[in-house]
């Protein structure tokens, strides 16, 4: 081998490795999860309920009547599990009003709307590709909504500053598709507020999106909805 087809190999190794670590840093970036869920109920609150709570008792008058989604204290996510990890997407731009009544839950009414032009997963390449249109189609479809049709589980009588668990029915609507869906939720009174959390499960068929699995990551067909939600009177 003569010395310049030895410095051409030199060379073209040294374009591969570089290469190689660029792209292995693209990729890192493109699909690192950059979005930490932040729960409105903390993790101590959470673990006690109204039975065992020694707190005072909130009345139905504090309880039952309209209630305003805080649009600055409440997010919605959404979370795709690859082979690699799972990737969370926030949208902090929820709107929407509920009627709670305690002492009646088949008069409550629920509902929301999520603005998707700010879905955000920390990756501006990322958030662009999944709002294009063999995904969430924001351009046709700006907004998905939620409508409870169901309570259960809530109890009667509540205790500021203790959780309760409750299931709640409805309709998630996204692209113009509706799906019936089961959310698994908690609620806590506290401060004049309501605090809401809840989660549930769909998938990219549901909604006639394309699992995006490659040759190369491997893509769970499953997408959780986590909803976590600041109610003010």
């Amino acid at each position: 081998m003569n010395k310049k087809t030895r410095n051409i190999i030199i060379i073209a190794a040294i374009v591969i490795v570089v290469v190689a670590i660029g792209g292995y840093q693209f990729m890192k970036s493109y699909m690192g999860n950059k979005v930490a869920i932040e729960q409105v109920i903390p993790a101590a609150t959470s673990t006690e309920s109204s039975a065992t709570a020694s707190g005072a008792s909130a009345t139905g008058e504090q309880l039952n009547g309209d209630w305003k989604i805080n649009t600055d204290a409440s997010k919605v996510y959404f979370s795709v599990t690859t082979s690699q990890e799972t990737v969370n997407f926030v949208d902090n731009k929820v709107t929407g009003n509920w009627n709670i009544n305690v002492d009646d839950p088949t008069k409550m009414v629920a509902e929301g709307q999520i603005d998707m032009s700010a879905i955000d997963s920390g990756t501006a390449q990322r958030d662009e590709h999944v709002k294009e249109a063999d995904f969430f189609d924001v351009a046709k479809f700006p907004q998905a909504t939620f409508k409870a049709t169901s309570f259960e589980g809530l109890p009667t009588t509540w205790t500021e500053g203790a959780t309760n668990d409750f299931t709640m029915k409805g309709t998630l609507t996204v692209k113009g598709i509706a799906k019936d869906v089961t959310v698994a939720g908690k609620a806590v009174y506290k401060g004049g507020q309501i605090l809401l959390s809840g989660t549930t499960t769909v998938t990219f068929e549901d909604f006639g999106m394309k699992n995006p699995h490659s040759v190369v990551l491997s893509t769970q067909n499953d997408i959780g909805v986590q909803l976590e939600l600041t109610l003010d009177k």
